[in-house]
């Protein structure tokens, strides 16, 4: 479980392809603070920890990304050098900043618009389909593993506010119009739904 404030930036130091994808994350996490078979989110995807270590002065993990996860991500597109957020798990007593995050990412979305608003930047995503009804203004959503708050909504868009601290310390100040990021929807929009549906029949 998770809150969907990023708490380091991650570099993809190695990826190493076989049945599935082995990937290798530097860190600012002390490696030895890392228990194997942890979870950590990585752009917003819980993936569990195989193996940690340090090269030098740089602490690093390693997890397998399984097919399915490549299919429902962008993790498949990670390249060499690719920055990344992450987040340790949450532990009983840590502070909810956010909202709750499963890590279980839904689908991707599109960066389809960006603009300056004061200090701030507007990004508009579009979702698939089959996500979009579970967004709602001023409802919750993770993308790429940051708790961001919805504005408004339009069929398939939506827009979110970026501030300046969270451009600096997360990989949205280096976002573009047509990226594909990680989205995990609300827990409770889920839940919601999955109500309506069932009482519905």
């Amino acid at each position: 479980m998770f809150t969907g404030i990023v708490t380091d930036q991650g570099e993809v130091l190695a990826l190493t392809r076989g049945g599935d994808l082995r990937a290798r994350i530097a860190t600012a996490y002390p490696a030895d603070g890392i228990d194997i078979g942890a979870s950590i989110a990585c752009d917003g995807c819980c993936l569990t920890v195989i193996e940690r270590g340090q090269d030098g002065k740089r602490d690093w993990f390693d997890v397998q990304i399984s097919a399915e996860s490549l299919g429902k991500t962008n993790l498949g597109v990670w390249d060499l050098g690719r920055r990344i957020n992450l987040e340790r798990a949450l532990k009983v007593g840590d502070e909810l900043g956010g909202h709750i995050v499963s890590g279980h990412v839904d689908g991707v979305a599109e960066v389809i618009a960006m603009r300056d608003e004061g200090d701030s930047t507007r990004f508009t995503f579009r979702v698939p389909e089959a996500l979009a009804g579970f967004i709602a203004p001023k409802g919750s959503v993770a993308l790429n593993g940051t708790s961001l708050t919805v504005n408004e909504v339009e069929g398939a868009t939506f827009g979110v506010n970026i501030i300046p601290h969270t451009k600096a310390v997360t990989g949205w100040g280096r976002a573009r119009v047509g990226d594909k990021v990680n989205i995990e929807i609300d827990t409770l929009a889920r839940y919601v739904a999955r109500m309506r549906d069932w009482a519905q029949g």
